[in-house]
């Protein structure tokens, strides 16, 4: 093997390595998530302390893309101030008082269906048609969502269907951030869009409590701190960072589907740590999700 081939083929490593770890970490948030609810902890107050933790960290990554680069427009600003708001605080605020009617498990699931919502997006904006495959991947995908969200709702009672509700409308706003990024990625770049982007979200968490909230909220457990400094940095700031790295070395394509392991490590980790159960339903439901985006994205 030439020396070139070898380098070739350990950034591939390299990159595979990145990003496992990368899905592993950002499936992670759930778990820490539900853990923190069980502290007696509300959603507006528990994002408030996750985006406080992370804000340093995502102020760095946005003067660290920054430097040397043209000042930004007007036009752009108004964009990254769009995207904040619907890419990261809504669909996280969202996300997270969802979590507190559903299990992690089925989170992730109907998260997982995001691929789908930007097709969807995309024809209704733009009328882009879509593949027969395409629409084939979509059905059986939906199809394990709905069985494990009819199983969930028999167990844990009608509060699932607006815990569903508001994570289904988290990945939609997470869509409609994907689709209107493209043009401003390609001008200012994509570590500065998250940089900026994300601290933009931080602010807004932040914001949203003091205006809802009395400081007297502020005092939580312990661990609710402890494990609002985990979420910010192993399972937003790393994630993002390795998730675009590894996206250098080995492209788009081979990390969304290496990403197909953050279901599986959400419901592993679900049943080690929360306890939830591992079920024939909850089995059938993932296989049929993983399948139908694999099937999506592969013909996509």
């Amino acid at each position: 093997m030439t020396h070139k081939a070898t380098m070739n083929s350990k950034s591939r490593a390299t990159g595979i390595l990145l990003a496992t770890t990368g899905a592993i970490a950002f499936s992670g948030k759930a778990i820490i998530v539900k853990l923190a609810y069980r502290h007696g902890v509300d959603a507006v107050t528990l994002i408030m302390y996750r985006m406080l933790f992370a804000l340093p960290i995502f102020t760095l990554m946005a003067w660290w893309a920054s430097r040397g680069k043209p000042s930004l427009t007007r036009k752009d600003w108004l964009g990254i101030l769009g995207l904040g708001f619907s890419g990261y605080y809504l669909a996280s605020y969202l996300d997270f008082a969802g979590l507190s009617y559903i299990s992690a498990s089925l989170e992730r699931l109907i998260l997982y269906l995001n691929p789908t919502l930007v097709l969807a997006l995309g024809w209704l904006m733009y009328r882009r048609r879509s593949k027969r495959s395409q629409a084939l991947g979509m059905l059986v995908s939906y199809t394990g969502v709905l069985l494990v969200f009819g199983h969930e709702v028999k167990l844990a009672g009608p509060d699932v269907a607006l815990g569903a509700l508001l994570v289904f409308l988290s990945a939609l706003s997470y869509a409609w951030y994907l689709i209107f990024s493209g043009e401003l990625v390609q001008r200012i770049g994509s570590l500065r869009l998250v940089g900026l982007a994300t601290t933009v979200a931080c602010l807004l968490c932040i914001a949203q409590f003091v205006l809802v909230r009395p400081w007297s909220a502020a005092l939580v457990a312990p661990e609710v701190i402890w494990l609002s400094v985990l979420n910010a940095t192993l399972c937003t700031a790393l994630p993002v960072l390795l998730v675009m790295m590894a996206i250098e070395r080995i492209g788009a394509s081979v990390v969304s589907q290496v990403g197909m392991l953050g279901p599986m490590s959400t419901i592993l980790m679900s049943v080690v740590l929360l306890g939830e159960p591992f079920t024939a339903w909850v089995a059938a439901g993932t296989v049929l999700v993983i399948s139908g985006i694999f099937v999506f994205t592969r013909r996509g």
